[in-house]
Parts: C-alpha cells; sequence; structure tokens
C-alpha cells in the first residue's frame, strides 16, 4: 500500500508552519525541538515531524533529503509538494488521478475503501482533511516530468540493433561474396591441332 497514514488533529498553522520552514535554514536534523524553534509548541505541531518524514521530505532518522532543499527553494514549492503529495497518496490518486480535486467527503470514502475497515471513521476525517489541506497549498499541475525515449535519437544511417543474430544477418545482406579463378595453361610444343583441340574441350567440360 502507498498511501501515508500519517495526520494532523488541526491543519490550522499548516500554511504558517510550511513558511516558517521555507524561509529557514535547513537543518542538520529535523526534530520536534526544531518545529518549537519555529514557534510552534503546542503538542498537535508536533505531528508535522511524522508527516513531512511521510511526504519524503525528511528521512526516517528525521535529516532533510534532497527533496527538501527543492522544497525550500520558494520558487519551487508548491510543485515539489505537489510531487510529495501524489507519491505518499499514490494509492488514491490510482483511483481518480485528479484526487486533489475530490471533495472531503469524496476523499474520505476513497480511504475507506483503501484501507478496508483498518481505520477509524474519526482518523480517516483527520486524513481526508490533512489532504484536502495539503492539497490546496500545492501546485499539481506538470508535476511529472516526461522521460526522453533515447529511441527518438536514432537515424536510418545509424540504426541501433541488439540481437548478434540480427546483426549476422545485416552483414550478410550488406556483403556479397565474389571468388575469382586466374587459371594458367602451359601449352605443349607442338604443331599438332589436334592435341590443343583436346586441351581445350578438356577444359571446358571440366572448369567451364
Amino acid at each position: 500500500m502507498s498511501l501515508i497514514e500519517s495526520y494532523l488533529i488541526t491543519t490550522k498553522n499548516l500554511n504558517s508552519i510550511i513558511d516558517s520552514v521555507v524561509n529557514a535554514q535547513a537543518p542538520d536534523k529535523f526534530t520536534t525541538a526544531f518545529i518549537e524553534q519555529l514557534g510552534y509548541k503546542s503538542t498537535n505541531d508536533r505531528l508535522y515531524l511524522k508527516l513531512f518524514k511521510d511526504l519524503g521530505l525528511l528521512d526516517g532518522n528525521g535529516v532533510p533529503t534532497e527533496t527538501y532543499f527543492a522544497f525550500i527553494d520558494q520558487t519551487r514549492t508548491k510543485k515539489v509538494l505537489g510531487e510529495c503529495i501524489k507519491d505518499a497518496y499514490s494509492d488514491l490518486f490510482q483511483l481518480n488521478k485528479n484526487a486533489q480535486k475530490m471533495t472531503k467527503s469524496e476523499v474520505k470514502n476513497k480511504m475507506k475503501t483503501i484501507f478496508q475497515g483498518r481505520k477509524t471513521d474519526k482518523v480517516l476525517d483527520l486524513m481526508a482533511n490533512t489532504f484536502k489541506d495539503l492539497s490546496n497549498l500545492a501546485d499539481f499541475s506538470n508535476t511529472s516530468l516526461s522521460k526522453i525515449d533515447s529511441q527518438e535519437y536514432q537515424t536510418e544511417e545509424e540504426p541501433k540493433y541488439d540481437n548478434p543474430k540480427q546483426i549476422g544477418e545485416i552483414i550478410n545482406k550488406q556483403i556479397t561474396t565474389e571468388m575469382h579463378y586466374n587459371i594458367q595453361i602451359h601449352l605443349p610444343e607442338t604443331k599438332d591441332i589436334a592435341v590443343f583441340d583436346a586441351i581445350f574441350k578438356s577444359l571446358k567440360e571440366h572448369l567451364l
């Protein structure tokens, strides 16, 4: 399953905490103490540590990932957040490719299907609310980078062959083998024309 289970009890500080994180110097290790240093000392705010880990901004030890450093680039924050959400809630986006546009009620019902009764109604409500408020702060346009197929650069002059048998077939088609024979005949010294006739008759029968 690829659907994060972390959630926020309240999202009232979500926007401001993200702004604070983006504007702060990245810590060596993101901890609840760092969250408190940013000015958020409520026990509810401690849940951001797990949420950021599940979003891929931090590794399991709380160390900022490469995604975190892309996230705090303010020109990319919203798009990076969009990518993080799509990865963290990929099961939800498989059910609806525009999951971020669903209503909170629709999200909750989809999550209920995914978790198959393993979450209480209250938890599902908090999870859906967290997803919706996160999505409202993200940019989902062009979040998937297209990959360039190397085959697009193949030319007729330089075809790509991976199969050795195929290479052999191409070589056989392109190479023509020709054999030339150079035969030297030393005729005997004789004036008898019948001898020459016999020699050329034998050549015709055996070589031509």
